[in-house]
């Protein structure tokens, strides 16, 4: 059986209620069965709701696929044992049973959906510090540089101040949207 060696999104279904829980058991037996470099991000898809109650506006963690949580991880045996017995986990979407092992997301499917949480599908880790300098590879200020101000691994995104017109101006970027300055 073919294993692949690159790190790929993948589609868990869970308890519905569980999701948290979830995250919470694989990140922990991630590290604590040494599989940080097999198992990396665990993601809830979740969307702020607001709403008003008695006068009050409050806000509200709601899950956008209730049941599911992504999970970006090397597709090995024993990762795929690990995640595949976290408890509260039922199945991997895409696998076809049988002992198979499942499909990953497209790149594309990933990407949309990441966006729309707020966050990046950077592949590689982004190997700056607060003060070093980027240049801007994709958006509005594609082609310029700037100084980075704040890091979010997290949300893979940076703060970064750009001289724009003799004025220092700040800007929060996606870590896909950098390249470091060499």
């Amino acid at each position: 059986m073919v294993e692949s060696v690159e790190k790929q999104w993948y589609v868990l279904h869970t308890y519905s209620g569980y999701e948290n829980k979830v995250k919470m058991n694989l990140e922990s037996r991630a590290q604590s069965m040494g599989m940080q470099d097999f198992i990396f991000r665990v993601v809830v898809p979740e969307e702020e709701e607001h709403e008003v109650k008695n006068g009050k506006e409050k806000i509200k963690m709601d899950k956008t696929f209730p049941g599911y949580v992504l999970v970006e991880m090397v597709m090995t045996d024993q990762a795929w044992y690990i995640v595949r017995n976290t408890p509260g986990v039922t199945g991997f979407i895409g696998s076809h049973g049988g002992g198979s092992k499942p499909t990953p997301l497209l790149p594309d499917e990933i990407e949309r959906i990441l966006k729309r949480l707020g966050m990046s599908s950077r592949h590689e880790d982004l190997d700056v510090a607060v003060g070093d300098t980027i240049k801007i590879v994709d958006g509005a200020f594609s082609g310029m540089e700037g100084k980075i101000t704040e890091l979010d691994h997290d949300k893979m995104k940076l703060k970064v101040n750009i001289d724009m017109f003799g004025r220092e101006t700040s800007a929060e970027l996606d870590f896909d949207q950098v390249d470091p300055v060499v």
